[in-house]
Protein backbone atom coordinates (compact mmCIF):
# COMPACT_ATOMS: atom_id res chain seq x y z
CA UNK A 1 0.00 0.00 0.00
CA UNK A 2 1.18 3.49 -0.87
CA UNK A 3 1.13 6.36 1.63
CA UNK A 4 1.28 9.76 -0.02
CA UNK A 5 2.10 13.23 1.25
CA UNK A 6 0.50 15.89 -0.95
CA UNK A 7 2.07 19.36 -0.66
CA UNK A 8 0.13 22.16 -2.38
CA UNK A 9 -1.22 25.42 -1.02
CA UNK A 10 -4.38 25.43 -3.17
CA UNK A 11 -7.26 23.59 -1.43
CA UNK A 12 -9.17 23.03 -4.67
CA UNK A 13 -6.11 21.42 -6.27
CA UNK A 14 -5.55 19.15 -3.27
CA UNK A 15 -9.21 18.15 -3.21
CA UNK A 16 -9.14 17.20 -6.89
CA UNK A 17 -5.96 15.16 -6.56
CA UNK A 18 -7.20 13.41 -3.42
CA UNK A 19 -10.41 12.36 -5.19
CA UNK A 20 -8.32 10.82 -7.95
CA UNK A 21 -6.01 9.03 -5.50
CA UNK A 22 -8.77 7.66 -3.27
CA UNK A 23 -10.19 5.71 -6.22
CA UNK A 24 -7.09 3.53 -6.20
CA UNK A 25 -7.08 0.41 -4.02
CA UNK A 26 -3.29 0.44 -3.63
CA UNK A 27 -3.23 3.93 -2.06
CA UNK A 28 -3.67 3.69 1.70
CA UNK A 29 -3.65 7.29 2.90
CA UNK A 30 -3.09 10.81 1.63
CA UNK A 31 -1.80 13.43 4.07
CA UNK A 32 -1.99 17.12 3.16
CA UNK A 33 0.34 20.07 3.69
CA UNK A 34 -0.02 23.67 2.50
CA UNK A 35 3.54 24.84 3.15
CA UNK A 36 7.08 23.58 3.13
CA UNK A 37 7.19 23.85 6.92
CA UNK A 38 4.06 21.74 7.32
CA UNK A 39 5.41 19.15 4.90
CA UNK A 40 8.69 18.72 6.78
CA UNK A 41 6.80 18.42 10.07
CA UNK A 42 4.59 15.65 8.64
CA UNK A 43 7.63 13.83 7.27
CA UNK A 44 9.15 13.81 10.75
CA UNK A 45 5.92 12.44 12.25
CA UNK A 46 5.04 9.71 9.72
CA UNK A 47 6.53 7.54 7.03
CA UNK A 48 5.45 8.03 3.42
CA UNK A 49 6.13 6.18 0.18
CA UNK A 50 5.70 9.16 -2.17
CA UNK A 51 5.64 12.94 -1.90
CA UNK A 52 3.71 14.98 -4.46
CA UNK A 53 5.24 18.44 -4.27
CA UNK A 54 4.07 21.70 -5.84
CA UNK A 55 6.94 23.81 -7.15
CA UNK A 56 5.38 27.05 -5.87
CA UNK A 57 4.76 27.27 -2.11
CA UNK A 58 4.10 30.34 0.05
CA UNK A 59 7.00 29.96 2.49
CA UNK A 60 9.77 28.29 0.47
CA UNK A 61 10.12 27.32 -3.18
CA UNK A 62 9.35 23.74 -4.10
CA UNK A 63 12.86 23.27 -5.45
CA UNK A 64 14.41 24.26 -2.12
CA UNK A 65 11.90 22.03 -0.32
CA UNK A 66 12.85 19.19 -2.66
CA UNK A 67 16.51 19.61 -1.77
CA UNK A 68 15.68 19.55 1.94
CA UNK A 69 13.56 16.41 1.55
CA UNK A 70 16.28 14.62 -0.42
CA UNK A 71 18.86 15.66 2.17
CA UNK A 72 16.82 14.36 5.10
CA UNK A 73 15.13 11.43 3.32
CA UNK A 74 17.33 10.54 0.32
CA UNK A 75 15.36 7.40 -0.58
CA UNK A 76 11.92 9.05 -0.53
CA UNK A 77 10.53 9.49 -4.09
CA UNK A 78 9.27 12.99 -4.90
CA UNK A 79 6.99 13.82 -7.80
CA UNK A 80 7.06 17.50 -8.71
CA UNK A 81 3.68 18.84 -9.80
CA UNK A 82 3.68 22.29 -11.32
CA UNK A 83 1.70 24.86 -13.24
CA UNK A 84 4.90 25.69 -15.11
CA UNK A 85 5.73 23.87 -18.38
CA UNK A 86 8.43 21.23 -18.44
CA UNK A 87 11.04 23.46 -20.04
CA UNK A 88 10.88 25.79 -17.03
CA UNK A 89 11.88 23.51 -14.16
CA UNK A 90 11.70 19.81 -15.08
CA UNK A 91 15.38 19.19 -15.74
CA UNK A 92 16.41 21.22 -12.71
CA UNK A 93 13.96 19.24 -10.57
CA UNK A 94 15.37 15.92 -11.73
CA UNK A 95 18.92 17.13 -11.13
CA UNK A 96 17.88 18.09 -7.59
CA UNK A 97 16.64 14.58 -6.88
CA UNK A 98 13.00 14.47 -8.03
CA UNK A 99 11.79 11.12 -9.34
CA UNK A 100 9.41 12.74 -11.81
CA UNK A 101 7.85 15.98 -13.03
CA UNK A 102 4.28 16.58 -14.20
CA UNK A 103 2.42 19.73 -15.09
CA UNK A 104 -1.03 20.31 -13.65
CA UNK A 105 -2.41 19.87 -17.15
CA UNK A 106 -1.60 16.15 -16.96
CA UNK A 107 -4.47 13.68 -17.17
CA UNK A 108 -5.44 11.74 -14.02
CA UNK A 109 -4.20 8.51 -15.57
CA UNK A 110 -0.75 9.98 -16.11
CA UNK A 111 -0.59 11.10 -12.47
CA UNK A 112 -1.46 7.59 -11.29
CA UNK A 113 1.06 6.08 -13.69
CA UNK A 114 3.77 8.40 -12.39
CA UNK A 115 2.99 7.56 -8.75
CA UNK A 116 3.07 3.82 -9.44
CA UNK A 117 6.38 4.17 -11.25
CA UNK A 118 8.25 6.20 -8.65
CA UNK A 119 6.78 4.29 -5.70
CA UNK A 120 8.66 1.21 -6.93
CA UNK A 121 11.95 3.08 -7.29
CA UNK A 122 11.64 4.16 -10.90
CA UNK A 123 11.74 7.53 -12.62
CA UNK A 124 8.77 8.97 -14.45
CA UNK A 125 9.74 11.00 -17.48
CA UNK A 126 7.37 12.07 -20.24
CA UNK A 127 8.49 11.56 -23.87
CA UNK A 128 8.96 15.31 -24.36
CA UNK A 129 11.05 15.54 -21.21
CA UNK A 130 13.14 12.54 -22.27
CA UNK A 131 13.96 14.38 -25.50
CA UNK A 132 14.92 17.52 -23.57
CA UNK A 133 17.20 15.46 -21.31
CA UNK A 134 18.86 13.87 -24.33
CA UNK A 135 19.48 17.30 -25.82
CA UNK A 136 20.83 18.50 -22.47
CA UNK A 137 23.37 15.65 -22.45
CA UNK A 138 24.35 16.26 -26.08
CA UNK A 139 24.98 19.95 -25.49
CA UNK A 140 26.46 19.69 -22.01
CA UNK A 141 29.50 21.91 -21.60
CA UNK A 142 31.13 24.28 -19.17
CA UNK A 143 28.65 27.02 -20.03
CA UNK A 144 28.05 29.72 -17.41
CA UNK A 145 25.25 29.30 -14.90
CA UNK A 146 23.12 32.09 -16.38
CA UNK A 147 22.78 30.02 -19.56
CA UNK A 148 20.54 27.65 -17.59
CA UNK A 149 17.98 30.37 -16.87
CA UNK A 150 14.73 30.28 -18.81
CA UNK A 151 13.67 33.27 -20.92
CA UNK A 152 11.12 34.25 -18.26
CA UNK A 153 13.77 34.01 -15.51
CA UNK A 154 16.16 36.17 -17.56
CA UNK A 155 13.43 38.77 -18.02
CA UNK A 156 12.61 38.84 -14.32
CA UNK A 157 16.29 38.89 -13.34
CA UNK A 158 16.82 41.90 -15.58
CA UNK A 159 13.98 43.73 -13.84
CA UNK A 160 15.30 42.81 -10.40
CA UNK A 161 18.82 44.02 -11.04
CA UNK A 162 17.50 47.31 -12.45
CA UNK A 163 15.81 47.96 -9.10
CA UNK A 164 12.18 47.04 -9.68
CA UNK A 165 10.28 45.65 -6.68
CA UNK A 166 8.38 42.32 -6.73
CA UNK A 167 5.11 44.29 -6.77
CA UNK A 168 6.21 46.36 -9.76
CA UNK A 169 7.36 43.26 -11.63
CA UNK A 170 4.15 41.42 -10.78
CA UNK A 171 2.05 44.31 -12.10
CA UNK A 172 4.07 44.51 -15.30
CA UNK A 173 3.83 40.78 -16.01
CA UNK A 174 0.28 40.34 -14.70
CA UNK A 175 1.48 37.78 -12.14
CA UNK A 176 1.18 37.52 -8.37
CA UNK A 177 3.90 38.81 -6.07
CA UNK A 178 4.27 35.29 -4.69
CA UNK A 179 4.95 33.95 -8.19
CA UNK A 180 7.60 36.62 -8.74
CA UNK A 181 9.23 35.72 -5.42
CA UNK A 182 9.23 32.06 -6.48
CA UNK A 183 10.98 33.01 -9.72
CA UNK A 184 13.47 35.11 -7.76
CA UNK A 185 14.24 32.20 -5.43
CA UNK A 186 14.78 29.86 -8.37
CA UNK A 187 17.01 32.39 -10.13
CA UNK A 188 19.19 32.77 -7.04
CA UNK A 189 19.34 29.01 -6.64
CA UNK A 190 20.37 28.40 -10.24
CA UNK A 191 23.06 31.08 -10.04
CA UNK A 192 24.18 29.89 -6.59
CA UNK A 193 23.60 33.32 -5.07
CA UNK A 194 22.09 34.41 -1.75
CA UNK A 195 20.44 37.79 -2.27
CA UNK A 196 19.69 40.65 -4.66
CA UNK A 197 22.99 42.38 -3.95
CA UNK A 198 24.90 39.31 -5.12
CA UNK A 199 22.57 39.07 -8.12
CA UNK A 200 23.34 42.65 -9.15
CA UNK A 201 27.07 42.04 -8.77
CA UNK A 202 26.79 38.82 -10.81
CA UNK A 203 24.90 40.64 -13.57
CA UNK A 204 27.57 43.35 -13.73
CA UNK A 205 30.48 40.88 -13.69
CA UNK A 206 28.90 38.85 -16.52
CA UNK A 207 27.76 41.90 -18.49
CA UNK A 208 24.20 40.56 -18.45
CA UNK A 209 22.67 43.99 -18.86
CA UNK A 210 23.80 43.87 -22.48
CA UNK A 211 23.34 40.17 -23.23
CA UNK A 212 19.54 40.16 -23.32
Amino acid sequence: MIKILLVDDHPIVREGIIKILHRQQNIETVAEAETSKEAMALLRESQFNVVILDISLPDKSGLLTLEQIKHDYPDLPVLMLSMYPEEEYAIQSLKSGASGYLTKKALPGELLKAIAKIATGGKYITPTLAEKLANEIDTKSDKPLYKYLTKREVHIMDMIVTGKTPKEIADMLNLSVRTINTYRGNILEKLQLKNNAELVRYAIENNLFHKY
